[in-house]
C-alpha cells in the first residue's frame, strides 16, 4: 500500500459512486456538526456582550436566546421547503441564481463562500478555545494548535464523504450526548432547589457593572453576536446529493434531527446559565474560561464527566469545520460549472470529490486563523453576515419559485407565505447583524462580498471571451497549407541538440540554428557546423539549415533571441515559426536547481509576447 493510499484512501471509480452516499446517521455529523456546536459559542458570544452589565447580564441570555430560536424554527421550516423544491442540492447560489437573477446569485455565492471561510475557521479556533480552558497553559500556542487541526480535518476530508462521516461518528455522539446529559441533570437540579442550585464549582465572579441597563443598541449587538448559533443551517439543503436514495427524504429528515437537538441546547444552555449565575469571561484575558467550561464545572464538578465533556465539546469544534469542507467543494463546483469561477474547481479526485475546492477552502481559513490569531471572539464579528444574506436571498428566491408554479399548485399561498416570513425575519436579522457588528469587523465581510462578486464576474468574462474565439463551426481549413519555418536555439553540439536537429528536419526545409554568442565564449557553434552537422545532411542530400549567429557583448542570452524570432515572424507574413527548444529533464525534482532554466524562461516570454504564428515545441531529453 502506498502512503497516499494510507492517507487518503484507495482511489475510486466512478462507478463506485453510489457506495459513498450516506444516510441520517452519517448526515448529521457531516453536515450538522457546524450547526450543532454553535451552542458552543453562540450563547458565549452573546454574553461576552453583557459584561459591562455583570451580573445583571445573566438576566438577558434568554430572551435573546429565546428569539434566535424562534428564528431558527422559520428558517428550519423554509429550508425543508428548499429541499422538496430542489432534489439536487438547492443551496442559496442556485435559488438566487434561477429565480432573482445572475446578480443575487452571485450576491449568494460570495456571501456563502465567505461563511463557509468563517465557519471552518470559527470552529477550530472555538475548539482551541475549549482546550485551553481545560488546560489554561497552552494559550501561548492557540495558533499552532489551530493550523495543526486544520490540517488534520484537510487530510480526513480527502478521503471522501462516507469516510469522514464514519470519523466524526463517535465525536458527535459524544459531544450530543455528554452535554444532552449536564442539560438534564442541570435543569433537574436546578427544579429541585426551585430554580436556584448551588454550583459544585463555582463560577468566576462577574466583572463589576460599568452599564446599569440594557440599551437597545447594546441589546442589538447580543443578539447578533447570539446569532452566530444559526450558521450552518443551510448546509443540508446545499449537500442533498451526498445522501442515498431516497435523497429528499433523508436530507430533511437529516435537518429535522440537527435543528431539535440544536434548539434543546440552545435553551438548555442559555437557562442554565441564568440559573447557575454564570457571566462570561473576557476572552482576551488571562484564566479565560468558557460559558460551557464553567457550566459543566458548575453541575458535575471537574471529574472525569467533565474531562470527558470538555474533550468533546473541543473534538466537536473543532471537527465542525467539517460542514465547510463538505459544502464549499461543492459550492464551488456549481459556480464554477456557470463560468464564474475556474474550472479546476469541476474536477473530481481520487475519492470522488472536489478536491480543489478542499485546497482552497484550506488555504483560506489558515489565512484567517493566521490574520486573527486564531481566538474565537476576534473572527465573530466577521461571522454571520454571509449566513443570514445567504438566507435571506434563498428564501427570496423560494417565494418567486413557488409563484411561479402558478395557481393550480395545491399549497403554493402556504409555501409562499413560510419562505417569505422566512425572507422577511433573516433580512431584518441581516440588517441588525451588519448595523450592530459594522464597526467591530463585520465591515471586513461587507467589502470583502463585492470584491469576490468583481472577481467571478471578471473570470466569467473571461470565459465567455475564450469561447467566442476558440467557437469554429466551419470544417477543416487545408487552404495556404506549409511547412513552417523551424527555428532551434543551440548552446552547443551535444545529444539534446541532435535530437531537436532530427525532429527539424521531419517538419520543415528551412531551419534556422540560431546560436547566440558572447564575448567570453572560447568556441562557438561554427567550428563543429561544417563538418559535424552539414556533412551527414549534405550526404543525404537534404535541405542545408541556416547557421544564424548573433553576437551578445554584454552576455546577454534570451533578450536577443526573442528579438530574433519575433523579426523573423514580421518579415515571413503568413508563414508559422516553429520554435523547437530542446530542454534536458531530471531525475529528481532537486537536480533542476543544478542547471540554469533559460529554456523555461524562454517558453514563457514566447507564450506572453508571441502571437498565433508563432508554434512552441518542446523536446525533451531524459537524463
Amino acid at each position: 500500500m502506498s502512503i497516499s493510499d494510507f492517507l487518503f484512501g484507495r482511489p475510486l471509480a466512478t462507478s463506485e459512486e453510489r457506495a459513498e452516499h450516506i444516510g441520517v446517521a452519517a448526515g448529521i455529523p457531516v453536515f450538522g456538526l457546524d450547526a450543532l456546536t454553535s451552542a458552543a459559542y453562540g450563547p458565549e458570544a452573546a454574553m461576552t456582550l453583557l459584561i459591562p452589565l455583570g451580573l445583571m447580564g445573566r438576566n438577558y441570555i434568554l430572551p435573546v436566546i429565546v428569539a434566535i430560536v424562534g428564528l431558527l424554527v422559520i428558517v428550519f421550516f423554509s429550508y425543508r421547503q428548499t429541499i422538496d423544491a430542489y432534489p439536487n442540492g438547492g443551496g442559496s447560489y442556485t435559488v438566487a441564481s434561477e429565480n432573482l437573477g445572475n446578480r443575487a446569485g452571485l450576491l449568494a455565492a460570495a456571501a456563502l463562500m465567505i461563511d463557509y471561510v468563517l465557519t471552518a475557521a470559527v470552529g477550530i479556533s472555538a475548539g482551541v478555545g475549549a482546550l485551553i480552558s481545560a488546560v489554561p497553559s497552552l494559550q501561548p500556542h492557540t495558533l499552532v494548535l489551530c493550523l495543526v487541526i486544520l490540517a488534520l480535518l484537510a487530510m480526513v476530508n480527502m478521503r471522501g464523504v462516507r469516510d469522514t462521516g464514519a470519523v466524526f461518528m463517535i465525536p458527535t455522539v459524544l459531544f450530543i450526548g455528554t452535554l444532552s446529559i449536564m442539560v438534564a441533570v442541570g435543569v433537574w437540579r436546578a427544579m429541585q432547589s426551585g430554580g436556584h442550585p448551588v454550583p459544585l464549582v463555582a463560577p468566576p465572579p462577574a466583572l463589576p457593572a460599568t452599564v446599569e441597563l440594557l440599551r437597545w443598541w447594546l441589546l442589538a449587538k447580543v443578539f447578533a453576536s447570539g446569532c452566530t448559533a444559526m450558521t450552518g443551517v443551510e448546509a443540508v439543503s446545499n449537500g442533498v446529493m451526498a445522501f442515498s436514495e431516497p435523497k429528499t427524504k433523508r436530507a430533511k429528515q437529516t435537518l429535522t434531527v440537527i435543528i431539535a437537538i440544536l434548539i434543546v441546547l440552545l435553551l438548555g444552555v442559555a437557562y442554565l446559565s441564568k440559573a447557575y449565575g454564570i457571566t462570561a469571561t473576557d476572552p482576551g484575558a488571562n484564566g479565560y474560561q468558557s460559558v460551557l467550561s464553567m457550566l459543566v464545572a458548575a453541575v458535575f464538578g471537574r471529574g472525569w464527566f467533565y474531562q470527558l465533556t470538555m474533550a468533546s465539546v473541543l473534538s466537536a469544534l473543532a471537527l465542525s469545520a467539517n460542514t465547510a469542507f463538505a459544502d464549499f467543494p461543492r459550492l464551488t463546483r456549481m459556480i464554477a460549472m456557470h463560468d464564474y469561477l475556474p474550472h479546476v474547481f469541476l474536477l473530481r479526485g481520487r475519492r470522488l470529490l472536489y478536491s480543489h475546492g478542499v485546497y482552497a477552502l484550506t488555504g483560506l481559513t489558515a489565512v484567517l486563523l493566521i490574520l486573527f490569531g486564531g481566538v474565537t471572539d476576534n473572527l465573530i464579528p466577521l461571522f454571520a453576515i454571509g449566513a443570514f444574506l445567504a438566507f435571506t436571498l434563498s428564501q427570496a428566491g423560494m417565494v418567486v419559485h413557488w409563484y411561479k408554479q402558478g395557481p393550480e399548485h395545491p399549497r403554493r399561498g402556504w409555501h409562499m407565505f413560510v419562505n417569505g416570513l422566512g425572507a422577511v425575519a433573516t433580512g431584518i436579522t441581516l440588517l441588525v447583524v451588519l448595523v450592530a457588528k459594522f464597526m467591530a469587523g463585520a465591515w471586513v465581510t461587507a467589502l470583502l462580498v463585492p470584491v469576490l462578486m468583481g472577481i467571478m464576474v471578471a473570470v466569467k468574462r473571461h470565459y465567455t471571451r475564450v469561447k467566442g474565439e476558440m467557437a469554429e463551426q466551419c470544417p477543416l481549413n487545408l487552404t495556404n497549407l506549409e511547412q513552417p519555418i523551424v527555428v532551434i536555439p543551440m548552446a552547443r553540439w551535444d545529444k539534446i541538440s541532435e535530437k531537436a536537429m532530427r525532429f527539424g528536419l521531419l517538419m520543415s526545409k528551412e531551419i534556422k540554428v540560431v546560436h547566440v554568442h558572447s564575448d567570453d565564449e572560447r568556441e562557438g557553434l561554427e567550428e563543429v557546423w561544417n563538418e559535424t552537422i552539414l556533412g551527414p545532411i549534405k550526404g543525404q542530400e537534404l535541405e542545408e539549415p541556416e547557421l544564424v549567429t548573433i553576437p551578445s557583448n554584454y552576455r546577454f542570452i534570451l533578450a536577443p533571441l526573442m528579438d530574433y524570432i519575433l523579426e523573423l515572424e514580421k518579415e515571413n507574413p503568413g508563414r508559422k515559426v516553429a520554435v523547437l527548444l530542446p530542454e534536458m529533464v531530471v531525475k529528481h525534482w532537486w537536480e533542476n536547481a543544478l542547471h540554469n532554466q533559460r529554456v523555461q524562461l524562454l517558453k514563457l516570454m514566447l507564450l506572453l509576447k508571441g502571437n498565433q504564428r508563432i508554434v512552441v515545441v518542446n523536446i525533451p531529453w531524459y537524463l
